[in-house]
């Protein structure tokens, strides 16, 4: 089986090189092009020996370990694009998955927090905030959080972007943002003034608190400006606090829920797709028109929970009230 790892390489080689992929891509890739490969071992089958029956069976044995549908879809996509690439590059004898249809992704909705809930966790950061009592250091790492959640919902900033904010990211009296999102393309996004005046809190305690030195980051290590806030420390800060808050399933909650928060509850106001996508960064509207398939969720769960014919209730009487009298 020693040729099936040597082209197998010769594909991953091509996208890191060629095609440019991600770091992250090339090690998922990996690890899904180690399943197909340890399942053709087992099955003593060369890349060139494969049939569609037997991709088909390799999908089997992918579902009967109980993986997910977007797993086996995905290991699916590198099974394709691994034969495809030993055709085009005269390696293979064939395409096995070349009469297959692709597998459908089931859409998995994103966690949103209601209007309410998005409020609670922000009032319990703020809270948090403005108590003196825990000491100075607390206090600013508290108006960071704070901050920072302010700047998440009012601009649907990924939390990669934010903590990649340079420290003059929002000069004092602006209410826009000039941000590099993916693939370096820029964005103005808005800045609401409860957001201005939570980054302007933060930045007081924050050079009160080191003797105002210069930063390089808009959101940094309280102890040292030239240090920006890590992604990790972003995700334990919103746990933290929404647990704080009473949310439900605080453990559910992450920045990037904040972002859906922000265009969902934008979309829901009358927000245009088009400027939705815009304000988000989304390289294409298919991104964007999830947030109407949430719409539709809620919709479908507020008729299922207050329709008042929806309640449990005897049918018999129901019947008899609504039918008329003879």
């Amino acid at each position: 089986m020693h040729a099936n790892v040597r082209l197998s390489q010769l594909w991953l080689d091509a996208l890191a090189n060629e095609i440019g992929a991600a770091a992250g891509t090339i090690t998922t890739y990996s690890d899904d092009l180690r399943c197909y490969l340890a399942w053709l071992a087992t099955a003593q089958l060369g890349l060139n020996a494969v049939t569609v029956d037997r991709i088909h069976d390799y999908i089997t044995s992918l579902d009967d370990r109980g993986l997910a549908q977007t797993t086996v879809a995905r290991r699916l996509t590198v099974v394709r694009s691994l034969h495809r690439f030993l055709i085009a590059e005269d390696l293979g004898v064939g395409d096995p998955t070349a009469t297959m249809a692709p597998m459908r992704r089931p859409q998995k909705l994103p966690v949103v927090l209601s209007v309410d809930e998005t409020a609670a966790l922000l009032e319990t950061a703020h809270r948090l905030a403005a108590d003196p009592t825990v000491g100075l250091y607390r206090q600013a790492g508290y108006a960071r959080r704070a901050a920072l959640f302010e700047t998440l919902y009012a601009s649907g900033l990924r939390i990669s972007e934010a903590v990649s904010l340079p420290s003059d990211a929002a000069p004092a009296r602006t209410q826009m943002m000039m941000i590099r999102g993916k693939g370096g393309k820029q964005r103005l996004v808005p800045l609401h003034q409860g957001a201005i005046e939570a980054i302007t809190r933060w930045r007081s305690l924050a050079a009160a608190y080191s003797g105002n030195a210069p930063t390089q980051w808009l959101f940094h290590a309280v102890r040292n400006g030239s240090k920006p806030l890590t992604r990790q420390a972003a995700l334990l800060e919103i746990k933290e606090a929404a647990l704080a808050a009473g949310l439900p399933r605080p453990e559910r909650v992450s920045p990037h829920v904040l972002r859906h928060a922000f265009a969902t509850h934008m979309h829901a106001g009358g927000t245009d797709l088009r400027v939705l996508q815009e304000l988000l960064g989304h390289a294409g509207i298919e991104t964007t028109q999830i947030y109407t398939h949430l719409d539709t969720s809620r919709l479908r769960q507020m008729v299922r929970d207050l329709h008042p014919l929806n309640q449990e209730r005897d049918l018999g009487s129901t019947a008899a009230r609504l039918d008329p009298e003879p």
